[in-house]
Protein backbone atom coordinates (compact mmCIF):
# COMPACT_ATOMS: atom_id res chain seq x y z
CA UNK A 1 0.00 0.00 0.00
CA UNK A 2 1.53 3.36 -0.67
CA UNK A 3 2.11 5.69 1.91
CA UNK A 4 0.35 9.21 2.05
CA UNK A 5 2.65 11.84 2.17
CA UNK A 6 2.74 13.93 5.24
CA UNK A 7 4.02 16.86 7.05
CA UNK A 8 6.86 16.73 9.75
CA UNK A 9 4.52 17.88 12.34
CA UNK A 10 1.74 15.87 11.06
CA UNK A 11 1.85 12.74 13.89
CA UNK A 12 5.52 13.17 15.93
CA UNK A 13 8.19 15.69 16.77
CA UNK A 14 11.24 14.89 15.94
CA UNK A 15 14.29 14.35 18.90
CA UNK A 16 14.96 17.77 18.51
CA UNK A 17 12.59 20.21 19.38
CA UNK A 18 10.79 17.83 22.05
CA UNK A 19 10.46 18.76 26.20
CA UNK A 20 7.85 21.37 26.09
CA UNK A 21 4.57 18.82 25.21
CA UNK A 22 5.25 16.11 27.20
CA UNK A 23 2.90 14.45 29.83
CA UNK A 24 5.00 16.22 32.52
CA UNK A 25 3.51 19.80 31.77
CA UNK A 26 1.82 21.51 34.53
CA UNK A 27 -1.49 20.46 34.85
CA UNK A 28 -4.35 22.94 34.61
CA UNK A 29 -7.09 22.82 37.18
CA UNK A 30 -7.75 22.13 41.56
CA UNK A 31 -5.37 18.50 41.21
CA UNK A 32 -2.58 20.70 39.40
CA UNK A 33 -0.80 20.90 42.73
CA UNK A 34 -1.30 16.98 43.79
CA UNK A 35 1.29 14.49 43.46
CA UNK A 36 1.11 10.41 42.52
CA UNK A 37 2.68 7.55 41.73
CA UNK A 38 1.70 7.78 38.06
CA UNK A 39 2.67 11.40 38.20
CA UNK A 40 6.21 10.23 39.38
CA UNK A 41 6.32 7.66 36.45
CA UNK A 42 4.52 10.45 33.94
CA UNK A 43 7.18 12.97 34.79
CA UNK A 44 10.55 13.58 33.22
CA UNK A 45 13.12 11.45 34.09
CA UNK A 46 16.70 13.15 35.22
CA UNK A 47 19.04 14.00 32.45
CA UNK A 48 21.74 11.42 31.69
CA UNK A 49 24.88 12.04 32.95
CA UNK A 50 27.27 13.58 30.38
CA UNK A 51 29.46 10.19 30.05
CA UNK A 52 26.79 8.54 28.70
CA UNK A 53 25.35 11.03 26.10
CA UNK A 54 26.35 11.38 22.62
CA UNK A 55 26.52 13.73 20.11
CA UNK A 56 22.98 12.58 19.36
CA UNK A 57 21.85 12.67 22.98
CA UNK A 58 19.95 14.40 25.17
CA UNK A 59 16.95 14.94 22.57
CA UNK A 60 19.49 16.51 19.72
CA UNK A 61 18.14 14.30 16.77
CA UNK A 62 20.32 11.50 14.69
CA UNK A 63 20.80 12.66 11.42
CA UNK A 64 19.10 11.05 8.02
CA UNK A 65 15.70 11.06 7.45
CA UNK A 66 12.74 12.00 9.45
CA UNK A 67 10.53 9.80 9.60
CA UNK A 68 12.63 7.41 10.83
CA UNK A 69 13.40 9.20 13.92
CA UNK A 70 11.75 6.73 15.83
CA UNK A 71 14.22 4.24 16.02
CA UNK A 72 16.30 6.24 18.26
CA UNK A 73 13.91 6.28 21.17
CA UNK A 74 14.09 2.44 19.82
CA UNK A 75 17.64 1.69 20.19
CA UNK A 76 18.62 4.82 22.87
CA UNK A 77 16.09 5.46 25.03
CA UNK A 78 17.85 6.23 27.73
CA UNK A 79 19.23 9.45 25.65
CA UNK A 80 15.55 10.74 25.79
CA UNK A 81 14.53 11.10 29.25
CA UNK A 82 11.49 13.98 29.24
CA UNK A 83 10.25 12.02 26.26
CA UNK A 84 10.81 8.27 27.44
CA UNK A 85 7.66 6.96 29.64
CA UNK A 86 8.55 3.43 30.03
CA UNK A 87 10.74 1.35 28.68
CA UNK A 88 10.48 -3.10 28.62
CA UNK A 89 12.50 -5.39 27.00
CA UNK A 90 9.53 -5.33 24.05
CA UNK A 91 8.74 -1.78 23.50
CA UNK A 92 8.93 2.15 24.38
CA UNK A 93 6.34 4.30 25.62
CA UNK A 94 7.04 7.71 24.76
CA UNK A 95 5.05 11.29 24.75
CA UNK A 96 3.96 12.14 21.31
CA UNK A 97 5.44 15.35 20.37
CA UNK A 98 3.19 16.86 18.41
CA UNK A 99 -0.03 15.78 20.55
CA UNK A 100 -3.38 15.66 19.72
CA UNK A 101 -5.13 15.34 22.42
CA UNK A 102 -5.04 15.78 26.17
CA UNK A 103 -2.73 12.92 26.71
CA UNK A 104 -1.51 11.23 23.72
CA UNK A 105 1.49 8.32 23.34
CA UNK A 106 3.09 6.15 21.24
CA UNK A 107 4.06 2.91 21.80
CA UNK A 108 7.23 1.30 20.15
CA UNK A 109 7.63 -2.19 19.56
CA UNK A 110 11.94 -3.25 19.39
CA UNK A 111 11.59 -6.27 17.76
CA UNK A 112 13.88 -5.74 14.48
CA UNK A 113 11.36 -8.41 12.78
CA UNK A 114 8.32 -6.40 12.98
CA UNK A 115 9.35 -2.45 13.48
CA UNK A 116 9.90 -2.35 9.77
CA UNK A 117 6.81 -3.84 9.01
CA UNK A 118 3.21 -1.78 8.15
CA UNK A 119 0.86 -2.67 10.76
CA UNK A 120 -1.48 -4.62 8.49
CA UNK A 121 1.76 -6.58 7.86
CA UNK A 122 3.40 -7.19 11.50
CA UNK A 123 0.09 -7.90 12.96
CA UNK A 124 -0.80 -10.24 10.70
CA UNK A 125 1.97 -12.48 13.44
CA UNK A 126 -1.18 -13.27 16.22
CA UNK A 127 2.02 -13.87 19.00
CA UNK A 128 3.72 -10.48 18.09
CA UNK A 129 -0.26 -8.96 18.19
CA UNK A 130 -1.24 -10.57 21.73
CA UNK A 131 1.99 -9.00 22.99
CA UNK A 132 1.17 -5.59 21.90
CA UNK A 133 -1.99 -5.64 22.88
CA UNK A 134 -1.19 -6.30 26.27
CA UNK A 135 1.28 -3.60 26.20
CA UNK A 136 -0.45 -1.04 24.79
CA UNK A 137 -3.60 -2.03 27.84
CA UNK A 138 -1.16 -1.55 29.96
CA UNK A 139 -0.26 1.83 28.65
CA UNK A 140 -3.78 2.95 28.20
CA UNK A 141 -4.31 2.66 31.94
CA UNK A 142 -1.38 4.87 32.53
CA UNK A 143 -3.16 7.15 29.75
CA UNK A 144 -6.16 7.04 32.01
CA UNK A 145 -4.76 7.86 35.35
CA UNK A 146 -2.65 11.06 33.55
CA UNK A 147 -6.32 12.12 32.06
CA UNK A 148 -7.52 11.84 35.66
CA UNK A 149 -4.93 13.49 37.02
CA UNK A 150 -5.13 16.43 34.97
CA UNK A 151 -8.85 16.55 34.40
CA UNK A 152 -10.83 14.92 37.54
CA UNK A 153 -10.76 18.18 39.12
CA UNK A 154 -13.33 19.84 36.72
CA UNK A 155 -15.20 16.22 36.82
CA UNK A 156 -18.75 16.26 38.69
CA UNK A 157 -18.54 12.38 38.35
CA UNK A 158 -15.22 13.14 40.63
CA UNK A 159 -16.19 15.17 43.05
CA UNK A 160 -17.16 13.26 45.97
CA UNK A 161 -14.18 11.29 45.29
CA UNK A 162 -12.18 14.81 45.34
CA UNK A 163 -13.20 15.68 48.42
CA UNK A 164 -12.65 12.66 50.26
CA UNK A 165 -8.91 13.11 48.92
CA UNK A 166 -8.94 16.25 50.34
CA UNK A 167 -9.93 14.52 53.90
CA UNK A 168 -7.20 12.39 53.78
CA UNK A 169 -9.43 9.30 53.34
CA UNK A 170 -7.66 5.76 52.94
CA UNK A 171 -7.41 5.51 49.01
CA UNK A 172 -9.19 2.19 49.77
CA UNK A 173 -12.31 3.48 51.00
CA UNK A 174 -12.59 6.48 48.55
CA UNK A 175 -15.80 6.77 46.62
CA UNK A 176 -15.84 6.32 42.92
CA UNK A 177 -14.93 8.84 40.49
CA UNK A 178 -15.19 9.18 36.92
CA UNK A 179 -13.77 6.24 34.86
CA UNK A 180 -11.27 7.69 32.49
CA UNK A 181 -10.26 4.04 30.88
CA UNK A 182 -12.91 4.24 28.15
CA UNK A 183 -11.54 7.61 27.28
CA UNK A 184 -8.60 6.36 25.63
CA UNK A 185 -8.25 4.83 22.26
CA UNK A 186 -5.46 2.43 21.17
CA UNK A 187 -4.81 2.41 17.19
CA UNK A 188 -2.83 2.91 14.38
CA UNK A 189 -3.05 4.96 11.05
CA UNK A 190 -3.54 3.43 8.11
CA UNK A 191 -0.76 5.41 6.42
CA UNK A 192 1.70 5.55 9.55
CA UNK A 193 3.77 8.89 8.32
CA UNK A 194 7.00 7.39 10.49
CA UNK A 195 8.64 4.60 9.26
CA UNK A 196 9.01 2.46 12.39
CA UNK A 197 5.56 0.37 13.71
CA UNK A 198 3.94 2.89 16.23
CA UNK A 199 0.57 2.89 18.40
CA UNK A 200 -1.15 5.37 19.27
CA UNK A 201 -2.82 5.72 22.73
CA UNK A 202 -4.65 8.87 23.30
CA UNK A 203 -7.54 10.28 24.62
CA UNK A 204 -10.54 11.28 22.57
CA UNK A 205 -10.86 14.47 23.55
CA UNK A 206 -8.60 15.94 20.29
CA UNK A 207 -8.10 19.01 22.25
CA UNK A 208 -4.26 20.27 21.49
CA UNK A 209 -3.02 23.29 19.41
CA UNK A 210 -1.25 20.32 17.55
CA UNK A 211 -4.54 19.69 15.75
CA UNK A 212 -4.03 22.38 12.98
CA UNK A 213 -5.68 21.04 9.88
CA UNK A 214 -7.76 18.52 8.10
CA UNK A 215 -5.01 15.27 8.10
CA UNK A 216 -4.94 15.77 11.75
CA UNK A 217 -8.34 15.50 12.84
CA UNK A 218 -9.44 13.50 10.18
CA UNK A 219 -6.49 10.46 10.86
CA UNK A 220 -8.00 10.17 13.85
CA UNK A 221 -11.42 10.64 13.65
CA UNK A 222 -12.43 8.33 10.34
CA UNK A 223 -11.60 4.45 10.00
CA UNK A 224 -8.12 6.18 8.81
CA UNK A 225 -7.95 5.43 12.72
CA UNK A 226 -7.84 1.50 12.78
CA UNK A 227 -8.29 0.29 16.51
CA UNK A 228 -5.54 -2.62 17.58
CA UNK A 229 -8.45 -4.68 18.55
CA UNK A 230 -9.14 -4.54 14.76
CA UNK A 231 -6.43 -7.06 13.54
CA UNK A 232 -5.51 -8.87 12.05
CA UNK A 233 -7.20 -7.36 8.71
CA UNK A 234 -8.45 -9.97 6.09
CA UNK A 235 -6.84 -9.20 2.73
CA UNK A 236 -10.28 -8.45 1.22
CA UNK A 237 -10.77 -5.72 4.64
CA UNK A 238 -12.12 -2.14 2.90
CA UNK A 239 -9.21 -0.70 6.03
CA UNK A 240 -6.33 -2.01 4.00
CA UNK A 241 -8.33 0.05 0.90
CA UNK A 242 -5.44 2.93 -0.24
CA UNK A 243 -8.48 4.50 -2.26
CA UNK A 244 -10.59 4.49 0.77
CA UNK A 245 -8.68 5.30 3.40
CA UNK A 246 -6.94 8.78 1.37
CA UNK A 247 -10.81 9.17 1.45
CA UNK A 248 -11.39 9.32 4.69
CA UNK A 249 -8.65 11.83 5.51
CA UNK A 250 -10.60 14.20 2.68
CA UNK A 251 -14.15 13.73 4.37
CA UNK A 252 -16.07 16.66 5.76
CA UNK A 253 -15.19 17.14 9.64
CA UNK A 254 -17.92 15.40 11.97
CA UNK A 255 -17.68 16.59 15.71
CA UNK A 256 -16.07 13.47 17.74
CA UNK A 257 -18.67 13.79 20.14
CA UNK A 258 -22.10 15.49 19.21
CA UNK A 259 -22.01 14.08 15.48
CA UNK A 260 -22.49 17.49 14.38
CA UNK A 261 -21.39 17.80 10.88
CA UNK A 262 -18.72 20.92 9.91
CA UNK A 263 -17.83 20.61 5.89
CA UNK A 264 -14.62 21.90 4.83
CA UNK A 265 -14.78 24.53 8.21
CA UNK A 266 -12.33 23.77 9.96
CA UNK A 267 -12.05 27.16 12.00
CA UNK A 268 -16.02 26.37 13.05
CA UNK A 269 -14.84 22.84 14.01
CA UNK A 270 -12.06 24.34 16.55
CA UNK A 271 -14.28 26.44 17.96
CA UNK A 272 -16.79 23.65 18.73
CA UNK A 273 -14.58 21.76 19.79
CA UNK A 274 -13.22 23.67 22.70
CA UNK A 275 -17.18 23.84 23.67
CA UNK A 276 -16.93 20.34 23.55
CA UNK A 277 -13.86 19.89 25.28
CA UNK A 278 -15.34 21.91 28.75
CA UNK A 279 -18.64 20.24 28.66
CA UNK A 280 -16.71 16.99 28.39
CA UNK A 281 -14.21 17.41 30.87
CA UNK A 282 -17.16 18.27 33.50
CA UNK A 283 -18.74 15.07 32.76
Amino acid sequence: MAEAAENPEDFIEPPAAQGSHGLHETPVGPQSKKRNAFAELMAPKPKAAKHHQTKNSGGKPAKGKWSGALLEYIDHPNRFPEQVIRVTDKTVLIRDGFPKATVHLLLLPRSPAHYDLHPHEAFQDKDFLAMMRDEAASAARLAAAELERKLSGFSASSKARNEAMDKGIPFDDLPKGRDYLPEIRIGVHAHPSMDHLHVHIISRDMHSDKVKHRKHYNSFNTPFFIPLDAYPLAEDDELRSTSFQNANLSKGFVCWRCGKEFGNKFAELKRHLETEFEDWKKE
